[in-house]
Parts: structure tokens; C-alpha cells; sequence
């Protein structure tokens, strides 16, 4: 479940243009489904030295992968079959743990609220133990 695209060195994704660069990667984004692909393309480009072939995956990029997810996303792990992320659901509120199921494709918040990191850490890297 791996996707390849282009990013710029100072950060945008480039579009299906090929001129234009989009802060976030969404449908608009030029995407292959081998690295080969993507270099193929690139090696056709001005300034391709200014340009990275990236992969996105569920546990790298898991805002396009679950249209769902809301918030900012801040860590992300995979256990078993779920991708497991820290989230800030709106700026300024308490931190959450998303639960992203790589099968269904849902998202679901954890109950718990957490408000200081070493809390929160501690919740995220156990949580495998609890699911």
C-alpha cells in the first residue's frame, strides 16, 4: 500500500502539472505505483536536482490514506492491522489517540484525553499492549 510522488527539497508535493508544488498531499499530486515509474519521469524534468522521490504509506502520510482523520497528526505507529496515531483533533485541545484500521479504512478516537506529553507518551507506546 505504498504510493510514490515528488517533493520539493523546501517541502510541497509537486502536482499532476508538473510545475506546481501543494503544501499537502492529496489526489492532485502526481503519484506512481513503482519507484522505477517515478524516476523515469524525473530524469525527464528541469531542476530535477531540487526534487525527492518520496513513499507514502498509511504510517507516513495517514491523513490521505483515512480522509477521516482530522487534527494534526504528531506520531504514528503500526500494530497489527491499525495504524496508530497521536492527534491534536483541533488546535490548542487535548491530544487523542486515533485508531486507523488498514482493513476497513475507519478512524476512531480513544475516550481518553491527554493534556501533557509524558502522559500521552506513555499512553502511545503502550497501547499495543492494551488493544
Amino acid at each position: 500500500m505504498s504510493i510514490f510522488t515528488f517533493q520539493s527539497l523546501a517541502g510541497g508535493f509537486l502536482d499532476e502539472d508538473l510545475e506546481h508544488f501543494n503544501k499537502i498531499f492529496d489526489d492532485w499530486c502526481i503519484q506512481f505505483e513503482s519507484y522505477e515509474d517515478a524516476m523515469d519521469i524525473m530524469q525527464t524534468l528541469e531542476n530535477e536536482e531540487t526534487i525527492d522521490i518520496v513513499e507514502i504509506t498509511p504510517l507516513t502520510y495517514p491523513k490521505y490514506f483515512f480522509s477521516s482523520l482530522q487534527g494534526t497528526v504528531y506520531a504514528t505507529r503500526q500494530v497489527e492491522d491499525n495504524i496508530i496515531c497521536v492527534v491534536e483533533p483541533s488546535m490548542g485541545s487535548s491530544f487523542k489517540i486515533a485508531i486507523c484500521d488498514l482493513k476497513t479504512r475507519t478512524v476512531r478516537l480513544t475516550k481518553s484525553s491527554y493534556k501533557n506529553m509524558p502522559n500521552l507518551e506513555s499512553a502511545f507506546a503502550n497501547f499495543g499492549d492494551k488493544f
